[in-house]
C-alpha cells in the first residue's frame, strides 16, 4: 500500500514535467514549405509531403491543424485494407432489391459530422498498390464508399521515399497525378528555435478581394500561353517508374497548376513559393519552363519601346533585360525604317547605362548587320565600341585561362 501510494505523486509529477515539454509557441517566421503548404490547403488541393523518417513531417501537421483550428484525423495508410476507403459492404434485408450499401469507416463519419477538419494520410509509401488504389476515389472525389467528405476537409498525405520506407512502395502513376508533391526538408535553425519552444505560425494566405478576378485570368494565360507553344507538355508520363511516382504534367496536373497560380497570385505569394508549387505539381522541368513563360508575361512591348525609347523601363534582372532587348531587335528586323533602327539604338544606350556590356553584344551586334547602304551610323554608336572591346577582351581572357587550365 505504502509503495503504490508513493508511486501515485511521482506519477502525478512525471505527467506535469511531460505537459511542460510539450508547451510551445509560435512566432511569425518565414518559412517556404509552411507558406507552400498552407497555400495548397487553401486552394483544397491534396499535397504529399516527402521526407525521411523523423524530419517532422508528422509534427508540421499537427502543428498546422492547430494554427488552423481545423480537426485533425490521422490515417496510417498501410495498416488498412482497401474495403477500409473503398467502403465496407453491409447486406441489408434485401440484397436483390436494395443492393449492397458500402459503409465508411469510423473517421469518415466523424468528419462529416464535424463539418470540416485535417485529413492526414500518413505512410503512404508503404501502403500496397490495392490500397494505392482504393485511396484514387478518397483523393479525388473525396467519396468514401457511399458518403461524401464535405467541402471543409483538408487532405495532406505524408510519405518516405522508397530507400528510406518499411517494404516501401513506389506511388503508382494515377495516385501521385492526384497530389502536390512537397519535398519536406528541415531548417537546421527552425528546429533549434522549436525545441527551445517556439515554432513558426502557419497562417492561411490573406487574399486580396480585388486582385480576384486579375489572378484567374493571369493563370489562365500562364498555363495556357505555354501549353499553346509547348502542347508536348500537356501530358507527359514519365518513362522511369520512379518519377512516375512524383509528379508530373496531365490536363489534371495543369489544371491543379492553375488553381495554384491563381490562389499564389491573389495572395501576393514570392516566387520562391509558387516555385515550389508548380514543380510539385507538373515536375521540375515543365514548372521551370511555366516559371520563364511567366516572367516574360510582363515584360514590356517591343514596339512601345521603339515608339518612345528615352522613356523606357527596362527590367531589372539581366535574363529578362536581355530578352527586352533581343525582342526590339527581332521588332525591328521584321519591319526595318531608319527611324525604328536609330530607336533601337537609342534604347541600346539607355540599356549601356545599367547593365554589363556583356548582355548587350548579341543584340548591338545583330542591330548593327541590320543597316542598310543608305542609313548614317549613328554617332552614339561609339559608346559602344570601347564597351565591346572589353567585353571581347575579357571573353578571349576567359578561354585562355580555360586552356591552360586544361594543360595542366
Amino acid at each position: 500500500m505504502t509503495s503504490s501510494a508513493s508511486a501515485s505523486p511521482q506519477l502525478a509529477l512525471a505527467d506535469q514535467l511531460l505537459a511542460l515539454l510539450r508547451e510551445s509557441a509560435t512566432e511569425p517566421r518565414q518559412d517556404l514549405q509552411i507558406e507552400a503548404l498552407t497555400l495548397a490547403v487553401a486552394a483544397d488541393l491534396p499535397v504529399l509531403l516527402w521526407g525521411e523518417p523523423g524530419i517532422g513531417k508528422t509534427a508540421a501537421l499537427t502543428q498546422l491543424a492547430a494554427e488552423l483550428d481545423l480537426p485533425l484525423t490521422t490515417v496510417i495508410a498501410s495498416v488498412h485494407e482497401p474495403s477500409d476507403f473503398s467502403g465496407l459492404p453491409v447486406i441489408g434485408d434485401d440484397p436483390a432489391v436494395q443492393g449492397v450499401p458500402l459503409a465508411p469507416p469510423d473517421w469518415a463519419v466523424r468528419l462529416v459530422r464535424q463539418g470540416r477538419g485535417l485529413l492526414f494520410l500518413d505512410e503512404l509509401s508503404t501502403a500496397p498498390p490495392a490500397v494505392q488504389a482504393a485511396l484514387l476515389r478518397l483523393v479525388l472525389e473525396r467519396r468514401i464508399g457511399s458518403l461524401q467528405l464535405p467541402p471543409g476537409v483538408r487532405i495532406v498525405a505524408a510519405a518516405n521515399p522508397r530507400a528510406s520506407a518499411a517494404d516501401g512502395w513506389e506511388l503508382s502513376p494515377p495516385l501521385a497525378n492526384r497530389f502536390v508533391h512537397l519535398d519536406w526538408v528541415h531548417d537546421a535553425q527552425v528546429v533549434v528555435r522549436g525545441l527551445g519552444g517556439v515554432w513558426p505560425r502557419a497562417e492561411l494566405p490573406r487574399l486580396d478581394p480585388e486582385r480576384l478576378s486579375a489572378a484567374v485570368e493571369f493563370a489562365r494565360r500562364a498555363v495556357c500561353g505555354l501549353l499553346t507553344v509547348r502542347p508536348e507538355l500537356t501530358h507527359r508520363l514519365p518513362s522511369a517508374e520512379a518519377r512516375r511516382g512524383k509528379a508530373w504534367p496531365s490536363p489534371r496536373s495543369w489544371e491543379m497548376t492553375m488553381r495554384l497560380l491563381a490562389f499564389g497570385s491573389a495572395a501576393g505569394s514570392s516566387r520562391e513559393v509558387l516555385s515550389l508549387l508548380v514543380r510539385g505539381t507538373v515536375g521540375d522541368g515543365p514548372g521551370l519552363e511555366l516559371l520563364a513563360a511567366m516572367d516574360r508575361m510582363d515584360l514590356p512591348d517591343p514596339e512601345s519601346l521603339l515608339a518612345a525609347p528615352a522613356a523606357a523601363v527596362l527590367p531589372a534582372r539581366g535574363d529578362l533585360r536581355q530578352a527586352v532587348l533581343d525582342g526590339v531587335v527581332a521588332a525591328v528586323r521584321s519591319r526595318p525604317t531608319l527611324e525604328r533602327w536609330d530607336s533601337a539604338w537609342a534604347l541600346m544606350a539607355r540599356a549601356l547605362e545599367s547593365c554589363p556590356p556583356d548582355v548587350l553584344v548579341v543584340p548591338v551586334s545583330t542591330l548593327a548587320s541590320l543597316r542598310q547602304d543608305d542609313w548614317e551610323v549613328p554617332e552614339l554608336i561609339n559608346r559602344f565600341a570601347s564597351a565591346m572591346r572589353i567585353s571581347r577582351r575579357a571573353e578571349r581572357s576567359a578561354a585562355l585561362t580555360s586552356a591552360g587550365a586544361g594543360r595542366r
